[in-house]
């Protein structure tokens, strides 16, 4: 008998606060072009969306988190945040 789940969760991964985002000034200069006036701000990152096998959502989430901070995202520029997007029984999660 299998007593593992599969658990889906997406990464998101943004630059720290302070460090320099070329893709979001770019998007942010090119709003002009577009008659957008309203927005500023801009920060530009990235979501990874995975799927785990695990016996509980905690074993699930400690594995994502592993993964996040030693491969997905460089902790010296970036910082992330862990979302569940659907658990064992395949229900999808509010967001």
């Amino acid at each position: 008998m299998n007593d593992r789940a599969q658990y889906r969760f997406a990464v998101n991964v943004m630059p720290k606060a302070g460090i320099l985002d070329p893709q979001g000034r770019a998007v942010e200069g090119s709003l002009g072009h577009l008659g957008v006036e309203t927005v500023s701000a801009v920060r530009v990152g990235r979501r990874v969306e995975l799927a785990v096998e695990a016996a509980t959502e905690a074993a699930a989430r400690a594995t994502v988190d592993h993964l996040a901070g030693e491969l997905l995202a460089n902790p010296l520029i970036e910082v992330y945040a862990v979302e569940l997007l659907s658990s064992a029984a395949g229900a999808e999660v509010a967001r």
